[in-house]
């Protein structure tokens, strides 16, 4: 069905027949390994759900995965001495695969603390307030199939973000009064901006912002990084009065991903890695105001 390498393969999985093999897995990861009840861990949806396996290159399961009829994803798990190679990624991308063979808008997931990044790299969006299941900390995540999320707060907004980067080919754009305090100053997102600019080939990161002097005065983390790698990044500063009350921030890719919050001071909005119709518009927009816009010279001498 997919591979997760040239050893490693993710198969459909039969309930009836493979439920020892999932069973197995699950009971190293979560009751063993994370001390969850066994009674909490299986549940009455079990038969009901569309199961996938990774096996190792001797046929051995070493991860699982499931969708719920409730258009859930859950019971994700892949045995410890096999993390770091990829399976989990190849389990996610394969049950999304079968969400969109189904029809479905959207799917959920209830995502430890611990792995919102590796959701939000695969385009969910976390929602909902933080809760625990099982004795640990959980938030809900959602991602549209196509199209975009309700994004809530910064957490979300960061999401998003990092799903930008982690799917852009070789252009980010960037719409923001003064780099966004509370958002573009984020380790996360700092990290996942570097992570895509240093990626081999040729990488464009370009912001325009109304606001240039504020993020050098308040020594913005940004800059720094930017001022490091001034082959990728650009800044602009609006210069037409017009633009300058626009009210509004918004990122895009070049692979159909985008970011709006319809007040550029707040953090909600939508946002998504699939809703190219938002990201074809919002890089028009964009690119008349930057032709139109000064070069930020100023940042290059920090």
């Amino acid at each position: 069905m997919a591979l997760a390498g040239p050893d490693m393969a993710i198969v459909a999985a039969d309930h009836a027949r493979d439920h020892a093999r999932l069973r197995d897995v699950r009971e190293a990861v979560f009751v063993r390994e994370q001390q969850v009840p066994p009674e909490l861990e299986q549940d009455a949806l079990d038969p009901l759900c569309f199961h996938l396996l990774a096996l190792d290159g001797e046929g051995r399961p070493v991860g699982t995965a499931r969708l719920s009829p409730d258009r859930r994803i859950g019971r994700m798990a892949v045995l410890a001495p096999f993390r770091g190679r990829g399976i989990g990624e190849a389990l996610l991308q394969a049950l999304l695969v079968e969400a969109r063979r189904r029809g479905w808008p959207e799917v959920s997931l209830h995502a430890q603390r611990h792995a919102l990044a590796f959701y939000a790299r695969a385009g969910f969006v976390p929602c909902g307030p933080p809760f625990q299941e099982a004795g640990i900390d959980h938030r809900e995540m959602r991602r549209r199939l196509p199209g975009a999320s309700a994004v809530e707060d910064a957490e979300a907004a960061a999401a998003v973000l990092l799903a930008l980067a982690g799917h852009a080919r070789r252009e980010l754009g960037l719409y923001s009064r003064a780099l966004d305090p509370g958002l573009l100053d984020r380790m996360d997102v700092l990290d996942a901006l570097r992570r895509f600019a240093t990626r081999p080939g040729e990488r464009r990161v370009r912001v325009l912002l109304q606001d240039a002097a504020s993020p050098q005065r308040s020594g913005a983390p940004l800059l720094p990084l930017a001022q490091r790698l001034p082959s990728v990044f650009a800044f602009r500063e609006v210069r037409d009065p017009v633009d300058a009350r626009y009210p509004s921030a918004y990122a895009f890719n070049d692979t159909g991903g985008a970011l709006l919050r319809p007040l550029g001071h707040r953090f909600d909005g939508e946002g998504g890695v699939d809703d190219a119709p938002v990201a074809r518009r919002l890089r028009l927009d964009f690119e008349r105001v930057w032709e139109r816009s000064r070069p930020c010279t100023e940042y290059r001498v920090l």
